[in-house]
């Protein structure tokens, strides 16, 4: 099965004058039965909407303990509604974010069989206008964060012989698309990391998954400042990627394309690439 969608949403909180958010994560809180320590722990960064909300469902409905990370403590206990999911609220772009979620995290359950990284912002606008902390916000936490919390993550994994990173890419990080340059960057640094650490892991039981996505109908483009504008392609469902997203970790897959058929867009940049071009200038 081949999946797509632009990058998960990070929640900023509802009220941030009101409610400042700590680089640590609070006590980790549940909902409903203790955590259960005999299944299968996943933990889900920007799980407090977009795909990761739907991510983690999707992994609660079959029996996994849900480790759930966000800024938005609200919106993470809706997440968890009815499972026994605990919320770790991090900011992840702080300096000791990714490191403070690993160890709560590991303290909470003892391991960690998936991570699923998908805290991301966006910034939509000309290159030149993009004021220098938004790209460095953007690189922040859409990249740099990234690869910090999986560089905390991953040693119980190898310790334990055996894991899943899943990291949420999209289009525009195969593509380039006008007017998203740094998200793009950011999405392609992920694809470069991805492949670059699975060749790392070979032998050590612990796996690496890209999942690729088109555009999503999630709160994404109203965040980063403009709305998705494009007749094609149509975004899709969260739930759609979250479905891509369970089916590589169930079949150990390393790369899935939601939808299928934006696989042969990064086929046809190889293969013709004045004709990719082309048609990346007028429909980009």
């Amino acid at each position: 099965m081949t999946h797509t969608g632009p990058g998960p949403t990070y929640d900023p909180p509802a009220h941030p004058a009101r409610r400042p958010v700590d680089a640590a994560p609070d006590r980790a809180r549940g909902h409903g039965p203790r955590p259960r320590t005999d299944r299968p722990v996943v933990l889900v960064t920007g799980a407090s909407s977009g795909i990761g909300a739907a991510t983690a469902r999707r992994f609660g409905r079959h029996g996994w303990q849900l480790l759930l990370n966000g800024r938005d403590r609200r919106r993470l206990e809706e997440t968890a509604a009815g499972s026994s999911a605990l919320v770790l609220p991090a900011d992840l772009a702080a300096p000791e974010g990714p490191r403070l979620l690993a160890e709560s995290a590991l303290r909470a359950t003892g391991r960690i069989d998936v991570l699923v990284a998908g805290a991301g912002i966006g910034w939509s606008g000309p290159f030149v206008t993009m004021p220098h902390t938004d790209i460095d916000r953007v690189l922040s936490l859409d990249l740099n964060a990234t690869l910090h919390l999986v560089r905390e993550v991953l040693p119980s994994m190898v310790a334990a012989g055996r894991g899943r990173v899943v990291l949420l890419s999209s289009i525009a990080g195969t593509l380039g698309v006008r007017e998203e340059a740094v998200y793009c960057a950011a999405k392609a640094g992920l694809a470069a990391f991805a492949e670059a650490l699975r060749q790392e892991l070979r032998g050590t039981g612990v796996g690496v998954t890209l999942i690729v996505s088109g555009p999503v109908r999630t709160a994404f483009f109203t965040r980063r400042g403009r709305p998705y504008q494009r007749t094609f392609p149509r975004p899709m469902s969260a739930s759609r990627v979250a479905g891509a997203v369970w089916d590589a970790v169930r079949h150990e897959r390393n790369e899935a394309y939601v939808p299928g058929w934006t696989t042969l867009l990064g086929r046809a940049r190889g293969i013709t690439p004045r004709l990719f071009r082309r048609l990346l200038d007028r429909f980009g």
